[in-house]
């Protein structure tokens, strides 16, 4: 007997969809489930889960999902895939993937081989492999690809695509190339998103030639672009610098079909900006943005704002803020974000911090980056107790500091002589599993160079040469002017030649000033000869 008797299993499947009485529901559903010679259909599993996972209640969707797989129901592929997808939005989805496709990848074939389906686990696996390249565990990704295709299933584009872009994060370029021809081989046709995962791929690797030439051999082919796709190519070019092409495909759009979105009109606007077009250019495609019905976002206005800002016409950003809040559009963070930085660069510390106000008694709160951009000003102007003040509120209103917060507050602890406070703010931001970056280590190696004295500053750059984050140009010269100043001119010159080797350019006043040291010439020429 299967779901029906109690109640039919559509009966008991539509129990589930009132998802604020979830657990009332359970109850009902784990009692049918007992009864002799019962069991649920799919369905019934599928609905609950949903709705449990809708309802954020991720403990009872786990135990939910267990039932499914580990009773004696047939579940389909679709369903399969549907269950990994909404594992891949929860921390639970590590132990989760292991239990399904070795455990039911036989039932799930015979099940489509009696439905006669083809291709039974290729959206299944491509659900996977999506779901653990999200979690980072791209070499899990590839070792199921190769094993799909041991067991001859024939990957789907989808498949390709994820795979694709999976090798795309990991930087290997050419295996994700390889994937477009293996497709080709395998007769599996790219679509329209394998060629918008290709492009951007590309864009990223900065290989914008060669990502334009792809664009238009699919042109060329009579392959459809959507709107997403040309969003990328438009996006890339702006970013090269090529705003004539950038602005052709635009206007090339009606014929192609494909009309532009808001998304489009902001990679527009942002490449003008970007390629330091007049500001007026930007400013009459932003009024042919409205003109043609696309109505802006808040998104859309911050990015004018920040233009404005970056070319010294505040008073025009600040127009824009305020139209933004006659439409009615909410506050925007990364809009003020750019105000209260140009603000705060013209040492209207007071303007800046009224800013700041303002988006959170307007917003009720703001991002992390508005918080790291005026801790930051406030700890250049020296009031430091104010700066920490803003980073604990962060932490109080649950708004977790993120790198470039922990950089503003360490920067402003050297810049105040507390070098300790900041050493200690690193160790802080690693237990908080906050990952430093060049800088948060080179704010610290400053703060040692000028307090610290010569013995830190080379102990702190031979640590960053042994770890994962390895000094750049700034790290060294910061050393070398160190050294300079205590007069350790041998060292200095020992540095300057690892530099050379390193292919890192020293600065020219501390070699000058080395230089000019008595004696010190023939030594310093002798250390820095190749």
């Amino acid at each position: 007997m299967v779901a029906g008797a109690i109640g039919s299993g559509r009966a008991i499947s539509t129990l589930p969809h009132l998802c604020n009485r979830i657990k009332q529901t359970d109850p009902v559903f784990q009692v049918a489930g007992k009864r002799r010679n019962f069991e649920h259909y799919p369905t019934t599993y599928m609905a609950l889960i949903r709705c449990s996972d809708e309802a954020g209640l991720v403990g009872e969707m786990w135990r939910m999902i267990q039932d499914m797989v580990c009773g004696s129901c047939l579940v389909g592929p679709a369903d399969l895939s549907e269950t990994v997808r909404i594992l891949g939005n929860t921390k639970i989805v590590n132990k989760a993937l292991s239990i399904f496709l070795p455990d039911k990848r036989s039932q799930v074939q015979t099940n489509c081989k009696h439905l006669q389906l083809h291709n039974p686990d290729a959206n299944t696996g491509s659900a996977l492999i999506s779901t653990l390249g999200k979690l980072g565990r791209e070499d899990s990704a590839l070792r199921l690809f190769d094993e799909m295709r041991e067991d001859g299933l024939l990957p789907s584009a989808k498949l390709y695509t994820n795979l694709m872009g999976i090798y795309f994060k990991l930087g290997r370029v050419e295996k994700a190339l390889g994937m477009v021809q293996e497709m080709k081989e395998k007769g599996c046709a790219p679509t329209v998103y394998t060629y918008t995962e290709l492009i951007k791929g590309l864009g990223k690797a900065q290989r914008i030639k060669e990502a334009y030439n792809i664009f238009m051999n699919v042109l060329r082919e009579g392959c459809k672009p959507d709107v997403v796709l040309i969003n990328n190519v438009i996006n890339l070019l702006g970013k090269a610098g090529r705003l004539v092409d950038a602005i052709k495909l635009f206007e090339d759009m009606e014929s192609l079909h494909c009309t532009p979105n808001g998304v489009t009109y902001n990679t527009i606007i942002k490449a003008l900006f970007e390629c330091k077009a007049p500001a007026s250019e930007a400013s009459s495609w932003f009024e042919r943005m409205k003109a043609n019905g696309v109505i802006p976002s808040s998104f859309t206005y911050s990015i004018p704002i920040d233009g404005f800002c970056k070319t010294n016409r505040v008073e025009k950003a600040l127009l824009l803020l305020e139209e933004m809040d006659e439409n009615g559009f909410p506050p925007c963070p990364a809009a003020y974000c750019s105000l209260i930085n140009t603000r705060g660069k013209a040492k209207r510390y007071e303007a800046a911090n009224e800013l700041f106000q303002e988006l959170k008694e307007n917003c009720g709160s703001s991002s992390a980056r508005v918080y790291a951009v005026m801790i930051k000003h406030f700890g250049k102007c020296g009031r430091l107790t104010e700066a920490v003040d803003l980073f604990d509120e962060m932490k109080k209103l649950g708004c977790s500091p993120d790198v470039y917060a922990y950089n503003a507050l360490m920067s402003g602890m050297v810049r105040a002589g507390r070098i300790d406070d900041a050493y200690s703010l690193l160790r802080t931001m690693e237990e908080h599993g906050c990952v430093p970056d060049l800088n948060s280590h080179n704010i610290i190696l400053n703060g040692l160079a000028r307090t610290g004295g010569p013995q830190r500053a080379m102990e702190m750059l031979t640590k960053m040469k042994n770890s994962k984050i390895k000094p750049d140009a700034v790290s060294y010269n910061t050393v070398l002017v160190c050294l300079s100043r205590a007069g350790m001119f041998e060292e200095a010159a020992k540095l300057m030649k690892e530099m050379q080797l390193n292919g890192f350019e020293y600065d020219r006043i501390t070699y000058s000033s080395i230089l000019e040291a008595p004696g010190k010439i023939d030594e310093v020429r002798a250390h820095t000869t190749l």
